[in-house]
């Protein structure tokens, strides 16, 4: 599995839009899965998006789809979460795992980074 590296966070108002970076070192497949997750205060880890290395298989939860995009660059071994049209609920610290191909869980994890969006 992966180390991964978020970054791209910061501060936005109602109605902006941000893209998040997940630099991913060491071993990746094609079969292995991205995702984002986002944990606000006081909330438990919300399910954002997910995407395989292959980019074919991509899902977003209700709260985001059809604002957040997300896309790989297998070259950069890099996953980008495209976020727009943020709105204040939309604040928390995200997270980007990979889950391995044949594995029930996200096993690895980012150190998060704070979106936060308010006007």
């Amino acid at each position: 599995q992966a180390q991964l590296k978020e970054s791209g966070g910061g501060s936005v108002q109602p109605g902006d839009s941000l893209r998040l970076s997940c630099a991913a070192s060491g071993r990746t497949d094609s079969s292995d899965v991205i995702g984002w997750f986002r944990q606000a205060p006081g909330k438990g880890r919300e399910f954002v998006a997910q995407i395989n290395w292959k980019g074919d298989h991509t899902a977003y939860g209700d709260s985001v789809r059809g604002r957040f995009l997300i896309a790989r660059d297998n070259d950069k071994s890099t996953v980008y979460l495209q976020m727009n049209s943020l709105k204040p609920e939309d604040t928390a610290v995200y997270y980007c795992a990979e889950r391995l191909f044949g594995a029930r869980q996200f096993g690895s994890w980012g150190q998060g980074i704070q979106v936060t969006v308010s006007s």
